[in-house]
C-alpha cells in the first residue's frame, strides 16, 4: 500500500543536520511505496534550487506558494484543474495591495517570487482586526507564521486545502498520510485529520495549537531527524540492514586550557596524534599537518541544514580567503560548527579543505551569542555600558577558544603559520604559544578595536592582553585602531608586530554584475536613499530613521520625493542581543510611514532580508545616496562596493548623475576614502540630517567628480593578493614594517 509523507521544507526537511537527512534519504530509497510530497511557502523557482541538493528525496508531487500552487514533481509543471480550483476568486496582486497599502505595518516582500498569493512582513502588534477584516473584504484568506510572515491567499488556498484536493483527487486515505511541519505555516495541514509530526524547534503557537491531538508526533529531534523518528515509529520505514560507521561522535568532557596545552604540547610535531579515547567529533578532510591553518569562528560556506550555500556577497572574509585557497594558498580552515554536525562525506568537496570544531547549540549560545555579542561586542563598538559579562558565558568562550588551540596543534607542521581572525579567538594566541611555540601566528582584526580605556574596562582584560601579546604579528584596517591595540598592551614584555593592512572589494566581479545589467533602476519617488547593513545597533539604523522623519519635517518638498530604503537582515536566530534596537526600528519605521506616507508613496522602505549579490548592486545602481552611519566599523566593505558598482556604469545608462556616497567617520573605510565622500557622525542628529540633506542636494558635475576620486581612492588590489601578502608577513618578518 502506499504511503504518503507531505513535508515543508524550510525548518522542516532542511532543518536539522544532515546525518539526519541522509539517513532520511537513504530511507526512503529503501521504501519506494512511501510517496514524498513538498508543502512549502516557496515558489517554482526556488524548488528548483533546493532540489539541487543531492540530500533532498525526489517528490511526486510540490504543494507551493503556500497552497496556491500545485506542481508535478517529476517537470514541476502545473497541475489542473486542481490549481485553478485552488485559486477560485482570487483577485490579483495589483487589487490586493491596492486594498492593504493603508496598513503601515505591512512590508511587501519584494525579490520573493510570488504565484497566487501576496507576502508580507508584518509584527504581531500590527496584526489588527481591522487587516483581517479587509482582507476577508477582498474575498481572500491568510496565513501568519513565526510572528513575521503575513500572506494573504485565494479563499480555498492553504497547505491543507491544498493536500486535501490531491488526496482527494489521488484517493490517498487519511491514515496513509503523514504531516510535517514546524511553523503556524502548517498548521492547516495537522488539521485534517492525518497522522503528523512536529519537529523539535518548532514554532510554539504550532504546538500550542495543536496540543493534545493524539495523531501528532511531537519529535525530540529537528528536521529530517524528527521526520525519520515518525516513520519508523509508524512503521513506514525500517532501519538500514548495515548500520554506517558514525564518523560524528559524542562530545568529550570540556577540557581546561591547561589539559589543553598538555596534551598538544605531548603531540610533539615529529609524531603524529595519538588515539584519543574520546575525541571531540572530527570530520577533517585530511590527517596531515598543514604549513598554513586558518583560524576563523566561521566556515567559508553556509550550512544550511541540508547543504552548504557560499555567501552571497565575493567580498568579505569569507570569500577573499576562500579565493585565496583558489589560487594556491596551502593549508587547512578550521572551523566552528554549531548544532548537529556533518558527516565526513558531507564536507563540502569544492573550496579550501575545512577541520570542523563542532559546538552544541547550548555551546554556541554561551559562546558567541553571550561572550562574544553581549560581553565583547559593545566593548569594540565603543558602547560600553551595553557590556554584559557573565562567568558562564565567559567559561565557554575560554572552552571554545582551547577546542580551537588544541585542533590548531595537531593539524599545524612544525614551524607552521597560524592565521587568526577577530576578536572571537582572542584567547588562542596564548594557548598556542605555550603549547607550540614553534608556530608564527598572527592574527587580524576585520571589527575596530577599541580605546584602551575601554578595553581596559573589561573584567577579563588582563587574561586578554596576556593573550594578545603572544602574537608574532597583529593586523589592523586603520592606523587608529592599530595604535590603540598597541596602547592596550604597553607596558608587556612582550609585543606584536603591528601592521596597518586595509582591505579591498573584488572589483572585477562587481564590474562584471554591472555589465549585466541593461539599465539601473529608478526609484518614481524621486530621491533613492539606500542603506545595506545587517540589524545591529552599531550600524545606527534607528538614528537614520528618525534623520529622515527630521529632513521630511524640515523640508516639506521632499514629501512623496524621498525614499528611504534600509535593506536589514535580522540576526541569527537565538541571538537576542539585537532584539531591542530590532524592535524599536520597526516600531518607528511604522510611526514615521503613518505620519508621512501618501497614498504610492511611503518615506521608509524597509526590507528585513538578505538579498543576493546581484539584487545588492541592483540597489547600488538604482540609489542617489548610499547612506553608511556605523558607530563603529572595522571598514565597511558596502561603502567599497557601492562605488565600485557606481563606477563601472557607463555614463550612457546614468539618468541622474552619479551616485553620493555619505560615510561615518567612524567606519574605516573614512580613512582611505576621505573627503571624497560626504562624512556624517551617527552620534550627531543634526549632523545626520544635515549632511543627508546636503547629499541630496548635490549637482550632477559635483556627483560625478566626487565618484571619480572615489573610484581612484579604492584601487585594484585582488582581495586574495592581500590574503596572500598578510601571510607573507606573519611567516617572515618584514623589518620596515
Amino acid at each position: 500500500m502506499s504511503r504518503i509523507l507531505v513535508t515543508d521544507l524550510d525548518g522542516t526537511l532542511l532543518g536539522g543536520g544532515p546525518a539526519d537527512r541522509g539517513r532520511l534519504r537513504d530511507a526512503l530509497a529503501r521504501h519506494p511505496e512511501v510517496t514524498v510530497v513538498f508543502a512549502t511557502g516557496r515558489g517554482r523557482s526556488s524548488i528548483r534550487d533546493v532540489l539541487r541538493d543531492p540530500l533532498v528525496p525526489a517528490p511526486r508531487w510540490v504543494i507551493a506558494d503556500v497552497g496556491a500552487t500545485v506542481l508535478d514533481g517529476a517537470d514541476l509543471s502545473t497541475v489542473e484543474p486542481l490549481q485553478e480550483q485552488l485559486r477560485a476568486g482570487w483577485p490579483g496582486p495589483d487589487r490586493v495591495r491596492a486594498a492593504l497599502r493603508r496598513f503601515p505595518g505591512l512590508g511587501y516582500q519584494r525579490g520573493v517570487v510570488q504565484d497566487g498569493r501576496c507576502s508580507y512582513h508584518l509584527a504581531p502588534e500590527h496584526l489588527t482586526t481591522g487587516l483581517t477584516e479587509a482582507v476577508e473584504a477582498l474575498g481572500c484568506g491568510w496565513t501568519y507564521s513565526a510572528d513575521r510572515y503575513f500572506d494573504v491567499l485565494p479563499p480555498a488556498a492553504s497547505k491543507g486545502g491544498a493536500l486535501r484536493a490531491l488526496a482527494a483527487e489521488q484517493g490517498w486515505p487519511d491514515g496513509e498520510i503523514l504531516v510535517a511541519g514546524d511553523s503556524l505555516n502548517d498548521l492547516s495541514l495537522f488539521r485534517l485529520g492525518t497522522h503528523g509530526v512536529i519537529v523539535a524547534g518548532a514554532e510554539p503557537a504550532l504546538l500550542a495549537a495543536t496540543a493534545g491531538d493524539p495523531l501528532i508526533h511531537r519529535a525530540h529531534r529537528r528536521g529530517a531527524g524528527g521526520i525519520l523518528a515518525a516513520l519508523r515509529a509508524l512503521g513506514w520505514v525500517s532501519p538500514a540492514r548495515t548500520p554506517p560507521q558514525a564518523s560524528v561522535k559524542a562530545h568529550a568532557p570540556a577540557r581546561t586550557p591547561a589539559q589543553v596545552q598538555a596534551q598538544v604540547q605531548a603531540r610533539t610535531p615529529a609524531q603524529a596524534p595519538a588515539p584519543d579515547p574520546d575525541p571531540d567529533p572530527d570530520p577533517d578532510p585530511a590527517a596531515q599537518r598543514h604549513s598554513l591553518v586558518i583560524g576563523y569562528h566561521r566556515p567559508p560556506l553556509r550550512w544550511t541544514g541540508g547543504s552548504w550555500r557560499p555567501p552571497t556577497s565575493p567580498n568579505g572574509i569569507l570569500p577573499t580567503l576562500t579565493s585565496a585557497f583558489g589560487d594556491g594558498l596551502p593549508g587547512v580552515w578550521v572551523t566552528a560548527l554549531p548544532g548537529e554536525h556533518p558527516e565526513a562525506g558531507h564536507v563540502p568537496p569544492a573550496g579550501p579543505p575545512l577541520s570542523l570544531v563542532p559546538l552544541t547549540t547550548a555551546e554556541w549560545t554561551a559562546y558567541f551569542h553571550r561572550a562574544c555579542k553581549e560581553t565583547l561586542w559593545p566593548a569594540l563598538m565603543s558602547e560600553p555600558a551595553r557590556s554584559v559579562f557573565d562567568d558562564r558565558a565567559w567559561a565557554a568562550y575560554r572552552t571554545v577558544n582551547a577546542r580551537f588551540a588544541e585542533r590548531i596543534g595537531v593539524l599545524a607542521a612544525p614551524g607552521a603559520t597560524v592565521w587568526l581572525h577577530d576578536y572571537n579567538l582572542w584567547l588562542v594566541p596564548g594557548l598556542l604559544r605555550a603549547a607550540r611555540p614553534d608556530l608564527h601566528t598572527g592574527l587580524f582584526h576585520h571589527t575596530p578595536f577599541p580605546p584602551p580605556d575601554i578595553f581596559a574596562a573589561l573584567p577579563v582584560a588582563a587574561e586578554l592582553r596576556a593573550s594578545l601579546a603572544q602574537l608574532d604579528w597583529a593586523g589592523f584596517h586603520t592606523a587608529r585602531f592599530a595604535e590603540h591595540f598597541r596602547h592596550a598592551l604597553a607596558g608587556l614584555p612582550r609585543a606584536p608586530r603591528v601592521q596597518v593592512r586595509p582591505l579591498g572589494v573584488d572589483r572585477p566581479a562587481i564590474e562584471a554584475l554591472v555589465r549585466a545589467r541593461t539599465s539601473p533602476r529608478r526609484s518614481p519617488a524621486g530621491h533613492l536613499v539606500l542603506a545595506v547593513e545587517r540589524l545591529d545597533y552599531a550600524k545606527a539604523p534607528v538614528q537614520k530613521v528618525e534623520a529622515v522623519a527630521r529632513l521630511l519635517a524640515q523640508r516639506p518638498d521632499l514629501r512623496g520625493r524621498l525614499t528611504f530604503r534600509l535593506v536589514c537582515p535580522p540576526p541569527e536566530p537565538g541571538l537576542t542581543a539585537y532584539d531591542s534596537t530590532r524592535a524599536l526600528l520597526e516600531r518607528r519605521i511604522a510611526e514615521v510611514n503613518e505620519a508621512w506616507q501618501e497614498a504610492d508613496w511611503r518615506p521608509v522602505d524597509y526590507l528585513p532580508r538578505s538579498l543576493s549579490f546581484a539584487e545588492v548592486v541592483d540597489e547600488y545602481l538604482a540609489a542617489d545616496v548610499l547612506w553608511v552611519t556605523s558607530l563603529q566599523d572595522g571598514m565597511n566593505l558596502t561603502a567599497k562596493e557601492f562605488i565600485a558598482a557606481q563606477a563601472a556604469l557607463p555614463s550612457s545608462l546614468r539618468t541622474r548623475g552619479a551616485g553620493v556616497l555619505v560615510l561615518s567617520r567612524h567606519a574605516g573605510a573614512a580613512a582611505e576614502l576621505g573627503d571624497a565622500a560626504l562624512l556624517t557622525d551617527p552620534r550627531s542628529p543634526d549632523d545626520l540630517t544635515t549632511v543627508l540633506a546636503e547629499a541630496l542636494a548635490l549637482g550632477p558635475a559635483e556627483r560625478g567628480a566626487r565618484m571619480h576620486r572615489l573610484a581612484a581612492l579604492l584601487g585594484h588590489e585582488r582581495p586574495a593578493d592581500w590574503a596572500a601578502r598578510i601571510v607573507q608577513a606573519i611567516r617572515r618578518p618584514d623589518p620596515a614594517a
